[in-house]
């Protein structure tokens, strides 16, 4: 028996959410005294790989001609390596609501999303999740045979556990194969699902024009800048900004809110931030009531005070 974790990458790298999933993974398998083994696709150097052996991973597969965008194939091939896995881990990715749904039909395993806790039972396989938008946690217990789980976002630490690693490189052959023939990424820019800190803001900053003093306090924190529906709808922000319910569900350690009043449909997809701060005219804005801190204040006197502000910290 194993654990096996999906290792994730982005044009041959990885990122904080496939360190997150193997750390996670690693903590099941000693939890149930196993080994831990991951896969991964697309095309990754050797050092790249052997870095996940830096969080107990103790055997890779790479495909290396198999796209995760593939999903068919992406879970036949995971299914294949999970024969002998009590357990596949996933990061709760794009990428992996679109193949662990495949996996689970095809394993006829349980699939839990958005899990927030580490096993509480070893014996009928017991886990916390998140559900109703975040708004509530559940125990549940799992009494299939395997268990497919994609944690939440930001919920786990990434912890070292160094270990010896064997990188094992394949091609794989299937009748249909999927080709990418073109793809657009975001460059220069921090992604929403990786980010410690978000930058948000809403109708309240009254044009697109305005929005340099959001990008740069965002650029000073480090941080990742999103918006609201209504924003991304009318076309002041690209539609990859958007967070929320029907948008982008995150989970940084830092959330500000510029002039966003906190629709319901918003905080169902930001609501697991671990701080958030409102910044809003309107002292009702419901958002003040989610917020662990509320300015009430102009955003355009606020956001540019608070820029000078950790400009002189910074210096």
């Amino acid at each position: 028996m194993s654990i096996l974790v999906y290792a994730e990458s982005w044009e041959g790298r990885f990122r904080k959410s496939t360190y997150e999933a193997a750390s996670y993974a690693n903590q099941l398998a000693n939890d149930l005294d196993t080994d831990l083994i991951a896969v991964s696709f697309g095309n990754i150097d050797e050092s790249e790989l052997s870095k996940l052996g830096e969080y107990g991973v103790s055997k890779i597969f790479s495909y290396s001609n198999v796209t995760k965008s593939d999903n068919n194939n992406a879970s036949i091939l995971l299914a294949k390596h999970a024969e002998d896995s009590k357990a596949i881990i996933f990061a709760n990715t794009f990428s992996a609501k679109m193949i662990a749904p495949r996996l689970s039909s095809k394993l006829k395993a349980g699939l839990l999303s958005n899990v927030i806790s580490t096993i509480l039972n070893t014996e009928n396989f017991t886990f916390q999740r998140q559900s109703f938008s975040s708004k509530a946690i559940e125990k549940v217990s799992v009494s299939t045979e395997k268990v497919i789980i994609t944690i939440s976002p930001n919920a786990f630490e990434i912890k070292n556990s160094t270990t010896n690693c064997v990188i094992t490189k394949n091609d794989a052959n299937f009748e249909n194969q999927f080709t990418v023939i073109g793809s657009e990424t975001n460059t220069g820019k921090i992604s929403l699902s990786e980010a410690e800190i978000v930058i948000s803001a809403g109708r309240g900053l009254k044009g697109p024009e305005n929005w340099g003093m959001i990008e740069e306090l965002a650029e000073l924190l480090n941080a990742a800048t999103a918006c609201s529906k209504p924003v991304s709808d009318i076309g002041w922000r690209p539609h990859s900004e958007h967070v929320g319910q029907t948008g982008k569900a995150v989970a940084p350690n830092l959330y500000i809110a510029v002039g966003i009043s906190g629709a319901i449909q918003h905080l169902a997809g930001v609501n697991s931030s671990k701080v958030m701060v409102a910044i809003n005219t309107d002292p009702e804005a419901a958002f003040f009531k989610a917020a662990d801190y509320g300015v009430i204040g102009d955003a355009f006197d606020v956001v540019p005070k608070l820029i000078e502000e950790i400009k002189k910290i910074k210096n």
